[in-house]
């Protein structure tokens, strides 16, 4: 039987334009951490940091760190790009997460286009694999 350990969603977004509430991606991290909150999951930290353009492409990136993995955004704002991936390895599932970022940024930036959503089963294995049962039996 085939199981998974995690699950993994990315989302790619264009037409996202930064402005004086977004563009230093606390507005963002704001958002992230209200979709953790509404989904009853545990925060256990979170970080913003914004790039001038000089070492690396005009934007931010902004973390939420949450007891089953992470929650993140990133932004390059000279081109409209926004990135959001959530990972969760626990009992939640980050499709939820991910809904509630969505809502809100669809209704906040009405250019914006989602362009690609992925979802990932992280740490795929057959029952039996990779575990001690499966190291004894080859000894």
């Amino acid at each position: 039987m085939n199981e998974a350990h995690g699950k993994h969603v990315y989302v790619d977004y264009v037409g996202f334009q930064p402005n004086q509430r977004s563009q230093d991606g606390r507005w963002i991290l704001k958002i992230l951490q209200n979709a953790v909150n509404k989904c009853g999951i545990r925060e256990v930290h979170s970080h913003v940091e914004i790039f001038d353009g000089k070492h690396s492409p005009p934007g931010f990136a902004a973390v939420v760190l949450i007891d089953e993995s992470h929650v993140s955004a990133h932004c390059y704002s000279d081109r409209g790009w926004l990135a959001i991936d959530a990972f969760t390895c626990g009992g939640h599932d980050p499709e939820n997460i991910v809904d509630i970022i969505h809502e809100h940024l669809v209704s906040s930036s009405p250019n914006i286009i989602q362009m690609r959503r992925d979802t990932v089963n992280r740490f795929l294995h057959t029952r039996g694999i990779g575990t001690d049962e499966d190291r004894d039996s080859n000894q």
